[in-house]
């Protein structure tokens, strides 16, 4: 069997003889036309029902040779799901790989761009090890694990080119020898035509131009956004044409812009060859435009494009096809005779097809011995429970049952015996308690990156107080906080709007900038999605950047960047990508429908995989930051906006004290009544709780203080079995952040057991807060609203004690 790993050499005229040429060419074209054939195929396995879905590069196969030729150790890709071309002419991914993938083979190896829980031309490359620890990332050809949601991959993008500045640039960071050498590396990025149109790319090219990085962007244009034609996408139908305001000059920086027909194979090398040389040299972004493409299927394995393409448009796409015009250019020019094209063509046939039968055959062999235990195990069941027999039968006639149809027939066999104890069965259910375990690695682990830099294993340090402390704003406290850090690891960068040359809207960096200098605290532009991008690609790279979005409710603009690819990066690729992005924020009791401040529920739903960080004040938040500064995974931290000038105690070491993620604390003590709240609200909260003394109501109030992870050592169950009463305050919508936290203490914690009443929660209205003082106090919970909803349910314990306020 040829060899798996058939990658694509680059082409140096200069010093090449024609043999070697003709061997370069040969050899490229047999890769583009594997690469064809697994595309046909994997659209047949899907078609057949071997797998439930696929989507493919045939079309972009030419191209994307031109372009691995220009990809060197160390570069990195964020690219979309036409790539495969390039996956296989780099050795990122073989032919059976693709496969597995296609499978969605969980099994050690199989898929080890994603241990199957990706669709098929999802790649990603090992940047970490089992333990957390960094690979040497500069010794590989690196590729950031790709999403389905189209023009996704460009904010990330961003951030990938943008460490490559930081490391050319920043003299502090060249001890970090795996990371980058001379931030020579460049940042490839692919996306169709029609994702264009997307805000996220003029975003992204908008901020590379600004910033001026080594960031190469290859536009694959077949004229079609699936079913949509280009004159509904694009205006004048040419996307560098509409972005020839970019191209620099001698005057101005910006873009140099390039564009090639994607069927002409010499011109697509000589093109990417010196468009990535200037981008390599320079630091200037690139932007490559590459027309004439063709989609032979069409978009997926989900329609067909004769329903949308004319006749002629087909005629023309079968004329134009990339693999057929390189295939006459090779004839022309001597390069290959028929023959020996022919033979290139059968042997990559029968190559792929075997590749295929492989993967599939190996998905298969990973499935039986279950397949065969649980008939086995079911079978010994039904000889005291004859109608079992059936449950056995039925799953040993499916010859390729895969595991949700093995798992439900001894899930099903275990319900219909709970009548019936037998040695038999017993059997049965600890073989399926010890196969639950192997399933959660396989299908749920992961979330996190679990390793050895894990926020859970980082040191608790108390802060230090002594006699001098001084009382300060609590601005100040992160002041002192970041500016230690700053100092002690290189690592850490900062950006954000208005961050750097005024030091944030409140002064929590302020004078930094000015001490640690423009590539270290930087301001951005108004661009939530490449703050983020900036921030996930710098992350992935090493580095610890804090990306700053002013105000918590402009998370909104950044929540596709955030859900789609950050909080899902480590889980999607099962743990061999990480990147610890601290994105830092602030909200809460804030006035007025644009700056509400309180979309908990928002981030609790979108963004698992993250931490979420709700401090009460800022000598919590800087503990916070200083353990996430020392961790590896990804979290956000929202600081209470009306906190920044209350008076708090400095501690002696501002920088190094670290506050536990997911440690609830007991800000009060109290025997009638648990109160749970976080972030501004407990000021209300414990406001509240001084008046409910002189009623005779003694209130223990909690602070979670992170929502996720939430109360790792079941403090809030613990309150409860003394008081046997909830209340959740909360300023999230009704049902949002405060249904979350009943599920944790209630469900997870059981502490629904412990109840003698009601639980309740105490949130806003269902609507932003109206303008001002007023619309506060009659939208969110009040000092007010919190005494009178724990006294109602002291009431409804015990009317005689506690008469009807109304």
């Amino acid at each position: 069997m040829p060899n798996e790993k058939l990658m694509t050499k680059t082409i140096d005229a200069s010093e090449l003889s024609f043999n070697d040429f003709k061997s370069i060419v040969i050899n490229d074209y047999k890769i583009a036309f594997e690469s064809r054939q697994a595309s046909i195929l994997g659209r047949r396995e899907v078609l057949t029902g071997k797998a439930k879905f696929g989507i493919f590069g045939d079309g972009k196969e030419v191209p994307q040779l031109a372009m691995a030729k220009a990809f060197k150790n160390g570069d990195w890709r964020s690219g979309y799901y036409r790539d495969q071309t390039f996956a296989f002419a780099t050795g990122i991914s073989t032919i059976k790989e693709f496969f597995a993938q296609l499978y969605a083979n969980p099994a050690e190896g199989a898929d080890p761009f994603s241990g199957g829980r990706q669709m098929n031309c999802h790649f990603a490359t090992k940047s970490v090890n089992e333990d957390g620890s960094w690979n040497d990332l500069t010794q590989i050809k690196n590729c950031s694990s790709d999403i389905s949601p189209t023009g996704g991959q460009m904010a990330r993008l961003v951030g990938l080119a943008y460490a490559s500045k930081l490391f050319r640039q920043n003299k502090e960071l060249d001890y970090l020898k795996h990371f980058s050498v001379n931030g020579n590396e460049v940042a490839f990025g692919t996306i169709g035509n029609a994702s264009t149109s997307e805000g996220v790319f003029f975003e992204a090219i908008n901020a590379a131009g600004v910033l001026q990085i080594p960031m190469a962007i290859s536009i694959w244009d077949d004229d079609y956004g699936i079913s949509v034609p280009a004159k509904y996408q694009t205006t004048k139908e040419d996307i560098s044409e509409v972005l020839k305001g970019f191209q620099r000059d001698a005057d101005q920086p910006g873009y140099e812009i390039y564009k090639v027909k994607g069927w002409d194979y010499p011109a697509l090398c000589e093109v990417y060859e010196k468009a990535i040389q200037v981008c390599r040299d320079e630091h200037v972004p690139v932007l490559i435009h590459v027309t004439e493409l063709t989609q032979p299927q069409g978009h997926s394995t989900s329609g067909s494009h004769e329903r949308y393409k004319s006749k002629e448009r087909l005629s023309w796409e079968t004329e134009y096809d990339c693999i057929q015009k390189m295939r006459a250019w090779m004839l022309e020019s001597a390069l290959a005779t028929e023959e020996e094209i022919a033979a290139i063509e059968k042997e990559a046939k029968i190559f792929v097809r075997n590749a295929q039968k492989e993967a599939w055959n190996e998905f298969l062999d990973s499935i039986k011995p279950e397949h065969k235990q649980v008939v086995d195990l079911v079978s010994g069941v039904a000889k005291h429970q004859p109608e079992l027999a059936k449950i056995a039968a039925g799953l040993a006639s499916i010859a390729d049952a895969q595991r949700r149809e093995v798992f439900a027939a001894a899930r099903k066999a275990i319900r219909l015996s709970a009548a019936f104890s037998s040695p038999e069965r017993n059997k049965l259910v600890e073989w399926y308690k010890q196969q639950d375990h192997l399933n959660y690695d396989r299908y749920n682990s992961k979330l996190h990156t679990n390793g050895k830099e894990s926020p859970d294993k980082i040191a608790l340090v108390e802060a230090v107080y002594d006699e001098q402390s001084k009382m300060v704003d609590g601005r100040e406290v992160l002041n002192a906080c970041f500016n230690e850090n700053f100092a002690r690891d290189p690592r850490l960068v900062a950006f954000g709007e208005d961050l750097g040359n005024i030091g944030d809207v409140n002064q929590g960096f302020a004078s930094l900038q000015a001490k640690y200098g423009e590539l270290r605290i930087t301001d951005t532009g108004i661009r939530e999605m490449t703050i983020m991008g900036q921030g996930i690609g710098l992350a992935m790279r090493g580095l610890k950047p804090i990306a700053e979005i002013q105000y918590l409710d402009y998370l909104i603009f950044a929540l596709n960047v955030l859900s789609d690819d950050l909080a899902s990066l480590s889980y999607r690729t099962k743990g061999i990508q990480k990147a610890p992005v601290i994105v830092r924020t602030r909200g809460h009791r804030l006035e007025g429908i644009w700056h509400s401040g309180s979309p908990i529920s928002m981030i609790l739903g979108a963004l698992r995989g993250m931490h979420l960080c709700v401090p009460r004040n800022m000598t919590q938040a800087a503990g916070m930051y200083n353990t996430l500064f020392r961790a590896d995974e990804p979290a956000i931290v929202i600081e209470c906006l009306n906190g920044y000038r209350l008076k708090e105690k400095l501690p002696g070491n501002a920088g190094d004290f670290t506050v536990p993620l997911g440690r609830a604390e007991v800000l009060e003590e109290g025997t009638d009544i648990t109160v749970i709240s976080y972030g501004s609200s407990l000021r209300i909260v414990q406001e509240a709780a001084e008046e409910l003394n002189l009623l005779g109501i003694s209130v223990e109030i909690i602070d979670p203080q992170t929502l996720l992870p939430f109360d790792t050592t079941q403090v809030c169950v613990k309150s409860l079995a003394k008081t046997n009463k909830l209340l959740v305050v909360d300023e999230d919508v009704p049902g949002g952040a405060s249904a979350y936290i009943l599920q944790q203490v209630l469900e997870e914690q059981k502490g629904y057991f412990h109840l003698d009443g009601q639980p309740k929660t105490l949130s806003a209205k269902a609507h932003r807060p109206p303008f001002g003082s007023d619309g506060d106090y009659f939208s969110k919970p009040s000092v007010d609203d919190v005494i009178e909803a724990v006294y109602q349910m002291m009431h409804d314990a015990n009317p005689t004690k506690y008469p009807s306020l109304f």
